[in-house]
């Protein structure tokens, strides 16, 4: 069994050059990262009670699934994590690992997915950022996922929600009208509700810790964690 969409890994591999530049296809992300990084941090503090005010995360283990070309692994290395940020593209680590050695970080960069990552310690905290909707076996991925949680740690999953208006705003709106993402980024198809979602985590052993939504301000130009969950939503789950 495998979670490997060779199809997206691809898509994904030829647009890799263009991971660092906030103008770029990966503009949606740049534009993404206060508010998800903002997040992800209170959350973990409700979770560890973080005492470090320069480097709150110091001490925990976490794993960036998905990490592209490590735009949200090195903030939260500069947090003070002891980060492994695993890719399926070997094109996409490579950029990673070029870029975090040009900043002096150390992230341990893997180019591996979930299931098949070589790693006997469990982690503190997982992220799973916008990737889910581009895995080929979305109960296989987060069985795998899970397995590599420890027991009481807390991972993130962040996503599109498979609704008419996510069709509108993910799809016609941010692709072929705006766009900031190449033609063909989604599909809709694989977007995953939080009700399927939930269901599906709860089968291994991830017990729903908080769900929110994440919305565009247009006039400011900015995402903010919000209550509408129609289009991109972040959920978290504990490991019983």
């Amino acid at each position: 069994m495998k979670t490997i969409n060779h199809k997206e890994i691809e898509k994904f591999s030829k647009m890799a050059e263009e991971w660092w530049d906030p103008n770029g296809k990966f503009k949606p992300l740049h534009k993404f990262n206060p508010s998800r990084i903002q997040y992800i941090k209170s959350l973990v503090n409700e979770r560890y009670k973080l005492k470090n005010d320069k480097k709150p995360f110091q001490g925990l283990s976490v794993l960036d699934i998905g990490c592209g070309g490590g735009l949200l692994s090195e903030p939260i290395c500069r947090l003070g994590a002891n980060i492994t940020a695993i890719d399926a593209s070997e094109k996409n680590i490579k950029i990673a690992k070029l870029h975090a050695k040009k900043n002096n970080l150390k992230i341990n960069y893997i180019n591996s997915s979930p299931e098949k990552l070589n790693n006997k310690k469990k982690f503190d905290v997982i992220l799973n950022m916008e990737i889910v909707e581009h895995v080929s076996d979305l109960d296989y991925f987060i069985k795998s996922c899970s397995g590599l949680l420890k027991k009481n740690g807390i991972m993130f999953i962040a996503t599109i929600n498979k609704t008419l208006k996510s069709y509108v705003f993910a799809i016609v709106g941010a692709e072929y009208i705006m766009r900031w993402l190449p033609i063909g980024t989604h599909d809709w198809n694989s977007f995953v509700d939080p009700e399927k979602l939930n269901t599906i985590c709860s089968n291994f052993n991830l017990k729903k810790y908080k769900e929110n939504g994440m919305s565009y301000n247009i006039i400011l130009d900015e995402w903010r964690v919000s209550n509408d969950k129609s289009v991109n939503y972040i959920s978290s789950f504990v490991k019983d």
